[in-house]
């Protein structure tokens, strides 16, 4: 039976006017063009599956094979999102967690045609500072355990729903980052601040599942801090740690402990951490959704990790071996 899908990312499928912040809008827009696109791409190669994607610009074409789907004239993303859920049998979406989005996203749409992770795990995860409360009290290694650590030299204040490193600041006195934060706050932001743990910055995708938790991949980060202390994102080194790196057994326990942590985490999933040179592993964030570094990531595995997602959900789950086995049958 044909599945129809509907693939939604939030700023190139219309959120671009709506999101509120132009300059970070216009900065995570080229990331999202990529995912969506991706996403597509594998879509359309999977077998029994019709896909379409939204597009909000004329010239914005979809890879080829899929339909493109625009909103009605002053139609809320939200209400086209809805729409277009009733006219198809899943929906797989990317939206940034910033104020809520992806977990109203995620009720709109409903569990039954959802691909992604539960609202409970996106409402946790989208709490950066909450994030780590959790994941602390669950044994995991977070920046909260070097919050007195003499040898702390740099601190980071962020946004504590933010996404794609937007609006966050790395300053090299404790007393300059507080008044950062004090300032923000002020304004109506929402921050946390973290002391900035020193090491390479590193991410892991995820493939989750009711029964499993696959680490697909383990990622390198680009990232850059300028004169100011402003940080960028520049992109992602995908599958950049090869399958000798002996990091990678410590890295897949994280993965494991991560998912066990919180249990609604579904679909793709991405992990940001730092390897600190002397402590190992250190848990920066959790995304529950499609991340950048699913670019390129089906290429460099010989998988096609849409077609895997589509038949975990037909099937129940089940190992890579078992995933692949089901989809060759469906």
């Amino acid at each position: 039976m044909t599945q129809r899908v509907f693939v939604y990312e939030y700023l190139s499928g219309g959120g671009w006017s709506d999101y509120g912040d132009d300059a970070a809008a216009d900065e995570l827009l080229p990331l999202g063009l990529s995912m969506r696109d991706a996403m597509v791409a594998d879509l359309v190669r999977a077998a029994d599956c019709s896909v379409s994607a939204a597009v909000c610009e004329p010239g914005n074409t979809l890879p080829a094979g899929a339909v493109p789907v625009r909103p009605h004239a002053n139609e809320s993303a939200f209400d086209f999102v809805a729409r277009q859920s009733a006219l198809h049998d899943l929906v797989w979406l990317v939206a940034p967690e910033t104020d809520g989005l992806l977990a109203r996203f995620q009720r709109t749409v409903g569990d039954a045609r959802w691909l992604g992770c539960s609202a409970e795990a996106i409402e946790l995860t989208a709490g950066k500072k909450a994030t780590l409360a959790h994941l602390a009290a669950h044994g995991v290694q977070t920046p909260l355990a070097f919050a007195d650590a003499p040898d702390i030299a740099r601190w980071v204040v962020k946004p504590d729903d933010g996404a794609g490193g937007v609006a966050t600041h790395v300053h090299q006195r404790h007393a300059d980052a507080l008044d950062d934060q004090a300032t923000r706050t002020q304004a109506g932001a929402t921050l946390t601040l973290e002391p900035w743990i020193e090491g390479e910055a590193l991410s892991l995708s995820l493939l989750c599942t009711e029964q499993n938790a696959e680490m697909l991949s383990i990622n390198r980060q680009c990232i850059s801090i300028d004169a100011h202390g402003r940080l960028s994102f520049d992109g992602v080194n995908v599958d950049a740690v090869g399958r000798g790196d002996p990091r990678r057994h410590d890295l897949a326990a994280l993965a494991t402990q991560v998912a066990r942590a919180i249990p609604g985490l579904s679909g793709f999933a991405g992990i940001d951490l730092v390897w600190h040179p002397q402590h190992g592993p250190v848990m920066i964030e959790v995304n529950p959704r499609v991340t950048c570094a699913y670019v390129g990531l089906s290429a460099a595995l010989g998988r096609n990790l849409a077609a895997e997602l589509l038949a975990d959900r037909l099937h129940g789950g089940g190992t890579h071996q078992e995933r692949e086995l089901a989809r060759a049958v469906a």
